[in-house]
């Protein structure tokens, strides 16, 4: 901290009557001393992150602050006001004002230091030493750690010391502080009282919380909400434990300590990253300030929804395969999260782009792909002008699959400076006819690439423009001198290679591909290695003119996709008593997920009876597969399930084979949960109830 404040960056009889004019004061001592090259540039980005949300704190305190690329090093302006200044704070002015400034690469050490100092700002004697602090020397060395709040309370304490700026200064603090005093006294009784009506957890132990604090820029509200949670927590005897999500990056809360935790707290102004590890107990979700204000009432209020049941969905449940590899972060754990997070985000695409091609084949037949541009020639009242305008959109939209796809695997690994290369990369890739491989070796070249930049040591004066323009510029020109020169040619050649492989399948080979390829989607439903058979049948028709065998491909993924729910939906309507009450009523929504194929509407049964649901959905879902390809079925569209039949080549002879798979996978599970003697218990969610109910209706008495 020495090095981001002097006495020569505090203002203790700041005149300002604005925020806009306080922030303008301390910019203008920063730039004097060479830590802002901008003034109105760096005063600018902090206008914008103050229109993000308010940053005036209860107890008198404001902290404008911004990540900016006009900023030279991480620097901290110091301000006291006696008038008081509007920060937007609901208890009003602020006299105390701190202008955090950080540039827009700096570096985790720096960000951790001023994240020490918005924990400070949670605590009473250090802002009320700086209230009464006598010279900027005393209230720089206050802020650096130098001196402490009770040896600068001492020093003022005696006669000597008495500038008037901090005797209005300190009255004003200590007028808030008696103003607040009764109301806080208030909220601490509440969430007292609930915390004593709640009970403890469970055996006497204390409640258990897990929390994650985050906002726009990750500097200040985001560290401050974690210590303000911590003290309430500990005020009322619980444990608490908070996932700083800041700019300095974060550190995953262990899996066992959300397993074990009781109820969970977000409070934050940006998405939680990773929100579904939460999924499934009590939640109380607020915007960050509030983990600020009023964290004894989030304590309170999460205890009674503890108390009366209250939990959260989430969008999915994790799947068997995936949570096998939760408690490790090894380089192959890493490699699938990062191959993972570029495919999330790739398929929206195909899904919109194929689709938009399919609909575009079903209204103008398949010689609409020959069409003129829709931007020269379209005709109102033809339908061949819609079909063709579909099919161009369609056609624009695949073209983002490979960039996308590196793009995003580059940005799992290095986040947003991975973006730049990941893009560039995968563009090339799909210049040079590198396909799918090459967006896959594209993205992880931009990952490493940047990886690799950030562990450079760089000068304070560069930190500033490294994400703007060292990082995208190094970086992009290392992936495409890779990808042009290097790996891009053996990579095209590869997938040349592939595709004429997948053009010259027939007879047994293409049911074998077809068999294993249904294994794979019904393997983890919906996990890493459904993904890569997804990926691999999208990549074949994801050209304007795909080939017969990459059209069989993509159907018989689709049909064993389809098959686990549509499974598990049948076995719960014909042998519905050996399924608990909860499995009954996720086999009713399973028809339309299985229908519109959504593999991950099998997985409340897979996590319930692992060995074997799974078993039975792969056997199904081998035979649906190896019986598309035999048929000859085709599909040019890469979801919609039977919503778009009429586009499948051979449909009814396509049904049969999902028919056959569904019945397959029925047999198998209806045989092997009636092997089992006891009772089944109930699932995640389920009920007491649901669970004595399943025994009388298997006439087996329930335990005591």
């Amino acid at each position: 901290m020495s090095d981001m404040i002097t006495a020569d960056l505090v203002d203790l009889d700041l005149s300002a009557d604005t925020k806009e004019a306080a922030a303008r004061a301390l910019a203008e001592r920063m730039v004097a001393l060479g830590r802002v090259t901008d003034l109105e540039g760096f005063l600018a980005d902090v206008a914008a992150r103050e229109a993000q949300m308010p940053t005036g704190l209860d107890g008198g305190i404001g902290i404008p602050h911004c990540r900016s690329a006009h900023v030279t090093e991480p620097t901290l302006g110091f301000g006291r006001s006696a008038a008081g200044i509007d920060f937007g704070a609901a208890d009003g002015p602020a006299d105390l004002i701190f202008l955090i400034a950080a540039p827009a690469g700096a570096d985790d050490a720096h960000l951790t230091i001023l994240s020490s100092l918005a924990r400070q700002l949670m605590n009473t004697e250090f802002t009320d030493a700086l209230r009464s602090a006598g010279d900027a020397e005393t209230a720089a060395a206050l802020i650096r750690g130098d001196e402490t709040p009770a040896a600068v309370g001492a020093e003022d304490a005696s006669p000597a010391t008495g500038a008037a700026g901090a005797a209005g200064a300190a009255d004003a603090g200590a007028s808030r502080n008696t103003a607040a005093a009764p109301a806080a006294a208030s909220a601490g009784t509440a969430a007292a009282n609930s915390t004593t009506a709640a009970g403890s957890a469970e055996g006497g132990r204390p409640f258990r919380i897990v929390a994650v604090t985050s906002c726009p820029t990750g500097i200040a509200h985001t560290y401050m909400a974690a210590e303000s949670l911590e003290n309430a927590g500990r005020e009322a005897g619980v444990e608490l434990v908070v996932e700083t999500q800041g700019s300095a990056g974060f550190t995953r809360l262990d899996p066992e300590v959300i397993a074990a935790a009781d109820g969970v707290i977000f409070a934050h102004d940006v998405p939680v990253r990773d929100k579904d590890r939460f999924a499934g107990k009590p939640t109380v979700d607020v915007g960050v300030k509030a983990g600020i204000n009023r964290p004894a009432e989030l304590i309170g209020e999460v205890r009674e929804r503890a108390a009366r049941g209250e939990v959260t969905s989430g969008s999915a449940p994790a799947t068997p395969v995936e949570r096998a590899g939760d408690a490790g972060e090894g380089y192959g754990t890493k490699l699938r999260k990062w191959l993972m997070s570029g495919v999330s985000y790739m398929v929206p695409f195909v899904a919109a782009g194929g689709l938009l091609i399919a609909l575009g084949f079903a209204i103008g037949g398949y010689e609409i792909k020959s069409a003129p541009s829709v931007l020269n020639h379209f005709v109102w009242t033809q339908s061949d002008s819609w079909a063709a305008l579909m099919f161009q959109i369609g056609a624009v939209a695949f073209g983002f699959l490979v960039p996308v796809l590196a793009g995003y695997i580059a940005y799992g690994m290095a986040d947003r400076p991975g973006l730049v290369p990941g893009f560039v990369g995968g563009m090339i890739a799909s210049t040079i006819n590198a396909g799918f491989l090459g967006g896959l070796v594209a993205g992880l070249l931009a990952g490493g690439v940047v990886m690799a930049i950030q562990k450079i040591n760089i000068p304070a004066v560069l930190r500033g423009i490294m994400p703007v323009v060292v990082i995208p510029l190094i970086s992009s020109a290392i992936v495409g001198f890779l990808m042009f020169v290097v790996v891009g040619k053996p990579i095209a050649s590869a997938q040349k290679g592939m595709t004429d492989w997948l053009n010259g399948l027939s007879g047994s080979n293409a049911i074998l591909l077809g068999a294993l390829l249904g294994l794979m989607m019904c393997f983890d439903l919906g996990g890493p290695v459904n993904k890569v058979a997804y990926t691999f049948a999208t990549a074949g028709i994801a050209v304007s003119n795909p080939s017969d065998s990459a059209m069989k491909i993509m159907a018989a993924v689709m049909a064993a996709g389809m098959v686990p729910p549509l499974a598990m939906a049948l076995a719960t309507t014909v042998r519905g008593k050996l399924f608990t009450e909860t499995e009954r009523e996720n086999g009713k929504a399973a028809w339309v997920l299985g229908a519109s194929f959504i593999s991950e509407g099998a997985i409340p049964f897979a996590a319930a009876d692992p060995l074997r649901v799974i078993p039975s959905s792969m056997v199904g879902g081998a035979i649906t597969g190896a019986l598309s390809m035999a048929f000859g079925a085709t599909l040019r569209a890469p979801h919609g399930g039977i919503f778009v039949v009429p586009l499948i080549g051979n449909p009814f002879l396509y049904l049969i084979a999902i028919a056959v798979g569904v019945c397959v996978s029925t047999a198998l599970v209806v045989i092997l949960k009636g092997m089992r003697k006891p009772a089944p218990q109930t699932s995640a969610g389920g009920s007491a109830s649901g669970a004595a109910a399943t025994a009388k209706e298997d006439r087996q008495p329930v335990a005591a």
